[in-house]
């Protein structure tokens, strides 16, 4: 095999030391503080390396990666599953030995990162999906302390932490005993629809342990949902200073409804229109202004990095992989979790509920034929390609509904009889209700 990247070097990163190999040279070792990354770049720069692979382990990589960067070296973050390969006995030496031979041939590719606005864009949203995730532990010690006391109120309030459900906990926080007065703290709506119930779930055994465990976990509700509006004060911010450069664009006044966890950021849509430069991802099923935040973070505008949807769909671990080894067809899964992945599964997962959408259509089909998970992946995937060719070549979309794809199974399976008809030398005809008939 012939050297492709002559002047390269190989690092592996750890919590406390980082090996530095570069071609023809011994392996250096260098500690895990800011002034020892200074010397290993100098290093670098005297041994006149021009590109570097490192393995992506943890958040160790990251300053490193910045300050190898900033200096004008190319460096490839790869995959520790392209380099885990090493013969013999593994080391770390031998580990920063191996990324370098590898890397020298041009064996090993280079994972997506995000730079400069995007990724402090992607810091503030996966702090926003931590606190949100963290208010939802507070969430279910709220109801478990209202069970306790047997306060039933999850079986009549579909979210305790509603507006309702809040109001209602706040006042026994505060002394309130009475049921009728706890219901008036209701919405109307429902007060009409389920007063007797909401009182008859009032009616509990209050006792001085689960009231502080109940107060315990408000306090740690209100307090992640202070940390969400922080985060979405800055997330305003940096959508304000990416968009402020970009041309100005006409917002549809009819947006989609975001029904959880909603961004408090003034203009979102029009902010996100004007970064992806008019393209409005909204018009695919199961996207909305949310979606497109949280893939903004993830992905970038400028999806072009990826040369085709199949490769954008692999990179997010909805392509279906291949492992057969002779006639065995093996089914292995992919190791770790693709956030980006993960946004597409979520959205696919609420379009198998949709009575009126193709793509909803298509994925309860295949659940019918296999299984739940393989239909949301598949469901996922195809929304992927569309939301990489709406990004990349501007593909206007167009809901044609579920009777559409229906008539395209119907095309389908028509055209497979009669070319099992020409097989086996038969016609095919047609009665008085343009169902087939065989002759």
């Amino acid at each position: 095999m012939e050297k492709i990247n002559q002047q390269c070097a190989g690092l592996d990163v750890g919590s406390d030391k980082v090996f530095m190999s570069p071609d023809g040279v011994e392996v250096f070792r260098y500690e895990t503080f800011t002034a020892d990354f200074r010397d290993l770049v100098n290093q670098l720069q005297e041994l006149c390396i021009s590109t570097v692979a490192m393995e992506a382990t943890g958040v160790y990589w990251v300053i490193l990666y910045e300050m190898i960067q900033a200096v004008g070296i190319d460096v490839y973050l790869v995959d520790g599953q392209q380099t885990k390969q090493v013969p013999g006995r593994k080391t770390d030496v031998k580990d920063a030995q191996w990324i370098q031979q590898l890397h020298s041939y041009g064996l090993l590719n280079r994972c997506h990162v995000t730079t400069g606005q995007i990724q402090t864009l992607k810091v503030y949203q996966r702090l926003r999906e931590d606190h949100i995730s963290q208010a939802s532990m507070h969430v279910n010690h709220m109801q478990k302390a209202l069970i306790q006391m047997n306060i039933r109120l999850p079986e009549v309030l579909s979210q305790v932490h509603g507006k309702s459900g809040l109001a209602i906990i706040k006042a026994i926080l505060a002394g309130e005993r009475d049921k009728q007065t706890l219901l008036q703290l209701c919405e109307t709506s429902i007060i009409k629809r389920k007063g007797l119930q909401v009182l008859k779930a009032l009616e509990g055994f209050y006792k001085e342990e689960q009231l502080f465990a109940l107060k315990q976990a408000y306090d740690g509700y209100e307090f992640y949902q202070n940390q969400v509006a922080q985060c979405d004060q800055q997330l305003d911010s940096i959508l304000t200073e990416i968009s402020k450069n970009k041309a100005e664009v006409e917002v549809p006044t009819k947006r989609k409804v975001i029904r959880h966890h909603k961004p408090q950021v003034q203009d979102l849509a029009k902010k996100l229109l004007k970064i992806s430069e008019g393209k409005d991802p909204t018009i695919l099923p199961g996207i909305t202004d949310y979606s497109q935040l949280k893939l903004l973070g993830e992905l970038g505008a400028d999806l072009s990095k990826w040369p085709s949807e199949k490769q954008f769909t692999n990179w997010l671990g909805l392509a279906p992989g291949q492992n057969n080894s002779g006639k065995r067809r093996k089914n292995k899964s992919k190791r770790g979790t693709f956030t980006a992945g993960q946004i597409f599964r979520q959205s696919a997962t609420s379009l198998l509920e949709s009575k009126s959408i193709a793509l909803g259509a298509f994925g309860r089909r295949l659940k019918s034929k296999k299984s739940s998970p393989i239909a949301i992946k598949a469901t996922a995937r195809k929304l992927a390609e569309m939301y990489w060719r709406l990004m990349v070549k501007g593909s206007n979309y167009v809901e044609k509904g579920v009777q559409h794809y229906e008539n395209q199974l119907i095309n389908q399976r028509i055209k497979y009889v009669h070319k099992l008809a020409k097989q086996l030398n038969m016609t095919v005809s047609y009665n008085t209700n343009n169902a087939l008939k065989q002759s």
